[in-house]
């Protein structure tokens, strides 16, 4: 850390006259070479690993302008360049490192960002930071970030409900007008937001037997659908395999937020099959779930498979079809689909393919995969996937862009990548989420990020009301 300060404070102010050229990259973290970004992402800072001394970067549109930075963080103007990536729209930045070691400067092969045609049309993100074990609840919290710049606020921590869980969050289709999150503990409770009005449903339903997560709103926004599960963990004593989530049962509903109805079917709420992780096609037609057989557990946990479903849906009537089609069946390949993600132009569902199970954060094999729904390819994305996991994506209104969450940056803790696809369905190289300085950052960091979701325009809750209206256990009930 104090070779970084040193680093930094020390910088020179121009490029050096004399270099000694080298034919590989530099060594950079986070690794930006070769990926594509959009305009308004705020500045993609970079540490230069392997300055002992001093460093310079310059950077250089296809279409014109130009920047520099120097000292061993490369970091940039937000505003400059902000203009910098908007002139180069649809073609590339190129950046130029020096680094100065033991006297001597090195210049080292240029690398490219690729500024892409699509815009990314979200104000920011919102996520959990939690951390990286589910046994106890500690601090966490619902965050959101201005993909512009660096801020980040709280929407609701648990230091409002101590010793809480709160999670499973999401707004319709990146609108949080209508926005939902679920409280875990002993004040439980579900919240929504809908036309205005701010509802705290109970947290359980005696006739389903459990509370309402896994939350997936209707584009028209009268219904949000939801699972109830009875969940269990447990921990491995093997080092490749650390935690194990699994439900000794669980069904799917939809939630009528203008009756408080449950909506339910015996399609979807079965005793054979778990039927789990619900969500609404966009233009509300149907509804996507996973399914897997019953098993016994938790001794035959590994062979929980669940396959990728769909029903329809009658959004003027609240009824569902007659029929469950199977879309994959990934029990019969000995895989297991889980966290189905429709892109919002209709084209495409994202899923993520694992061994077993549905909880897939600690699962090193789990991929996201890519089922066009025009052509019915299936396919895994090679461009994005790594050796360990991957999981928890959501796509942003254009269906260009979306984000993920991996451990593939040190095995322990999942951050968030994000990556774009093409009008022929091609995915680009990832690039983890930018900081003002992003090896302390991270390096520091000791939450995982999870639930990550994009938002159209900043989330607008008391906490501190937010916090009362918990402790205080008013509910509303919902009726079967």
């Amino acid at each position: 850390m104090l070779l970084l300060l040193i680093c930094v404070l020390s910088a020179c102010s121009s490029r050096p006259d004399d270099s000694i050229p080298q034919s590989r990259l530099p060594h950079i973290y986070p690794d930006y070479a070769g990926v594509t970004i959009p305009v308004g992402i705020s500045p993609m800072n970079f540490n230069i690993v392997e300055a002992e001394e001093d460093a310079y970067v310059e950077v250089e549109g296809s279409k014109g302008g130009n920047m520099k930075s120097t000292g061993c963080l490369a970091h940039f103007d937000v505003d400059e360049w902000h203009d910098l990536v908007a002139q180069n729209q649809g073609g590339q930045l190129l950046f130029k490192v020096y680094v100065k070691r033991s006297g001597e400067w090195y210049s080292y092969r240029p690398f490219s960002m690729y500024v892409s045609k699509y815009a990314l049309g979200e104000w920011g993100m919102t996520y959990r930071l939690v951390a990286p074990s589910y046994e106890i609840f500690s601090k966490m919290g619902i965050y959101q970030r201005n993909l512009s710049n660096f801020d980040e606020e709280a929407i609701l921590e648990n230091t409002q409900v101590p010793g809480m869980c709160i999670n499973c969050h999401t707004s319709n289709c990146t609108n949080p007008d209508a926005f939902t999150f679920h409280v875990r503990g002993e004040h439980g409770a579900t919240f929504v937001r809908y036309n205005g009005k701010d509802e705290w449903l109970k947290a359980k339903n005696e006739e389903l037997g459990g509370s309402m997560v896994y939350p997936y709103w209707h584009p028209s926004g009268r219904y949000c659908a939801f699972s109830t599960n009875d969940t269990h963990q447990m921990f491995h004593s093997t080092p490749h395999e650390r935690i194990e989530v699994y439900d000794k049962k669980s069904d799917v509903l939809v939630y009528d937020v203008i009756h408080h109805r449950i909506l339910t079917d015996s399609l979807i709420s079965t005793k054979e099959w778990s039927e789990n992780i619900p969500v609404f096609s966009p233009d509300g037609k149907s509804l996507y779930f996973v399914s897997a057989r019953q098993q016994v557990y938790p001794e035959d946990y590994k062979k929980q498979r669940y396959n990728l479903c769909r029903i329809s849906f009658d959004a003027a009537t609240g009824k569902f079809g007659n029929t469950v089609d199977t879309l994959i069946d990934a029990e019969s390949m000995g895989k297991s689909v889980t966290w189905p993600r429709p892109s919002y132009n209709g084209r495409y569902i994202m899923y993520t393919l694992m061994d077993y199970g549905y909880f897939s954060v600690w699962h090193n094999e789990s991929d996201l995969w890519l089922l066009d729904l025009k052509t019915g390819e299936n396919r895994p994305l090679t461009n994005v996937n790594s050796k360990r996991s991957e999981s928890l994506h959501n796509w942003n209104i254009n269906s260009h862009w979306f984000f993920f969450t991996s451990r593939r940056d040190d095995g322990l803790y999942t951050r968030i990548y994000f990556s774009s696809i093409d009008d022929h369905g091609k995915a680009t190289k990832p690039f983890l989420l930018p900081q003002q300085n992003p090896l302390v950052y991270y390096r520091r960091l000791m939450y995982s990020y999870n639930t990550p979701d994009f938002t159209l325009k900043p989330v607008k809750l008391n906490a501190h009301k937010a916090g009362e209206a918990i402790e205080c256990d008013e509910r509303i009930e919902t009726k079967f």
